[in-house]
């Protein structure tokens, strides 16, 4: 099927490349479907796109790789309804908010977005336990896994 994208005009996707979100995201509870789509392959970044909204799309990064000592516990009802069973199948991501240049972007900590690649689904959860994670941590330098 094609969508249209905020960032990469017309694309294809197929049925199984879909992600739902069955709360939202924080602030668009309504858009419940996404895609995730490769950005650069030198870089820890992606776009997650509503497949009903081009309007709704945003820079998505590997957290770990700007901040190598981040960590968080997933609730037993966050694990229930995101149907994870093994570690394998869990992406995190956290939606980077762009400036001008690279350097000048945050990523936001306090919010990541969970990601159950083998039954298509994800969340966006709030970190109650957040070690002091902000929303906007500086993209300044890759420190961490992914270099």
């Amino acid at each position: 099927m094609k969508i249209t994208t905020k960032f990469l005009g017309e694309i294809e996707i197929s049925e199984q490349d879909i992600l739902k979100f069955e709360h939202g995201l924080l602030g668009l509870e309504d858009e419940k479907k996404f895609v995730l789509l490769p950005l650069d392959a030198d870089l820890p970044l992606a776009m997650l796109q509503s497949i009903n909204n081009a309007e709704i799309g945003f820079v998505v990064a590997f957290p770990f790789a700007f901040k190598k000592d981040y960590s968080f516990d997933i609730s037993e009802e966050d694990r229930e309804q995101l149907q994870i069973e093994k570690q394998e199948d869990v992406l995190t991501y956290a939606i980077v908010t762009m400036k001008e240049s690279l350097q000048d972007s945050t990523i936001n900590l306090l919010a990541p977005v969970i990601i159950n690649i083998g039954a298509k689904c994800g969340k966006q959860i709030v970190l109650q336990d957040n070690k002091s994670y902000p929303l906007r941590f500086p993209l300044q330098a890759l420190e961490g896994s992914a270099k």
